[in-house]
């Protein structure tokens, strides 16, 4: 039986959508283009939906030039009005913290303009390459690390550049793995994207496709029955299609993103989630912990937790990388190692992804010597807190009988 997520966790949005939206018939608001022309622009469309701060509109105002806002009516239906501490709302509502750029930051923190051999083609790990299809997502968050183009009209690449970063594809057979990024792929059409996938099958050393897009969360209606016919055309033994996703926070999961899921699982299209970890949204283990587990339920697998890069103006959104390790720690026991994500750090300069785990060890083997039967064990401390011991291999051949 499908569980209603929405008011499961009291956001009865049907309900917001006929007070903000009144006029908007069901066929409407089914439709996701619909909700790419009626998206949140301005101040006063704002206004409509929420009681706006005096930081909030001063914050929208003042950051229009550096980073667009844009919140579909469906993600406005789930924004607390009253509340700006909403997790949703602090995610799609620009505030004052943007104007302020911390230690570190920059516009391109991970260099993937650098490692760009082609226009719209990062390459940095051998196996794998990041395809940029588009400026546009179905929403802004307030804390993308590609500020630097997403939202940005000018920034759309060409049917020529995509042709060329496809050429290059082809010529380079270490590339295994396309991660097809942007903006939000499936802000493409069905036929757009039924074409790219098909180009890089044909490409006989590229195994895997991965569309990365948060329109599951932010426009769950995108995910139609074209796109399931799409990605289950594409699914065989030369190419697997896999979707990454991301989920921040449990109140993503309601039902129109539980049917989204849903579709795509239907196709054989394995799902990952990607969170971003991020101060007042999901800076607790209860918050991880439940959403852990409502997107294994939706068939989603919980892959990273990343730490917030040193994108321009997110600082106020950013934790601790010991407060990210503590967060892992209170999650290990009480969950699944199904539903543990990899807490990882994107290392700027094109440094890469690297993982950040808990400190297990409680003792590390000591130099052999002596008589001494505990000089080569380790010693870890598990999530009770208890230390159990694991001998190190016997030096030396081992004698049978």
């Amino acid at each position: 039986m499908q569980l209603d997520f929405a008011r499961a966790f009291g956001e009865a949005h049907p309900v917001v959508r006929s007070r903000l939206y009144p006029d908007t018939t069901d066929a409407e608001w089914g439709d996701w283009r619909w909700h790419q022309q009626h998206r949140i622009t301005t101040v006063e469309d704002l206004e409509r939906v929420v009681r706006l701060t005096d930081d909030e509109r001063a914050a929208t105002q003042a950051t229009a030039r550096r980073f667009r806002m844009a919140i579909t009516p469906y993600w406005a239906t789930l924004m607390d009005p009253e509340d700006p501490a909403c997790p949703l709302r602090r995610q799609a509502v620009p505030t004052s913290g943007e104007l302020r750029v911390w230690p570190g930051e920059r516009p391109d923190p991970l260099a993937e303009e650098t490692f760009m051999p082609v226009p719209g083609l990062t390459h940095r790990y051998p196996d794998r390459v990041l395809l940029y299809t588009t400026h546009n997502c179905a929403m802004y968050c307030r804390y993308c690390t590609r500020k630097r183009k997403v939202s940005d009209p000018d920034s759309q690449p060409g049917k020529s550049e995509l042709d060329v970063a496809l050429d290059y594809i082809r010529r380079t057979p270490t590339v295994r793995d396309v991660i097809i990024s942007g903006g939000d792929p499936l802000s493409l059409s069905n036929e757009r994207l039924d074409a790219l996938l098909e180009a890089l099958a044909a490409i006989p050393h590229v195994e895997v496709a991965r569309l990365g897009t948060r329109n599951l969360v932010t426009l769950p209606q995108r995910v139609d029955a074209g796109l399931a016919a799409v990605l289950g055309r594409h699914q065989s033994r030369h190419l697997a299609v896999w979707v990454m996703t991301h989920f921040n926070h449990p109140k993503e999961c309601t039902d129109d993103a539980w049917e989204a899921c849903e579709r795509i699982a239907s196709t054989g299209t394995p799902i990952q989630n990607q969170s971003v970890l991020l101060r007042g949204v999901n800076d607790q283990a209860d918050v991880l912990a439940q959403l852990s587990r409502r997107l294994l339920r939706m068939r989603v697998k919980p892959y990273y937790l990343l730490h917030a890069d040193l994108e321009e103006g997110i600082g106020h959104f950013r934790t601790t990388i010991g407060e990210g390790k503590a967060l892992l720690h209170a999650l290990r026991g009480p969950l699944s190692g199904l539903g543990i994500p990899q807490y990882v750090v994107d290392l700027p300069t094109g440094g890469g992804k690297v993982p950040v785990v808990p400190d297990y060890e409680a003792q590390r083997p000591r130099p052999a010597g002596g008589d001494d039967p505990g000089a080569d064990e380790w010693v870890f401390t598990n999530w009770q807190g208890r230390a159990i011991a694991i001998p190190e291999p016997l030096p030396g051949p081992v004698g049978i009988g």
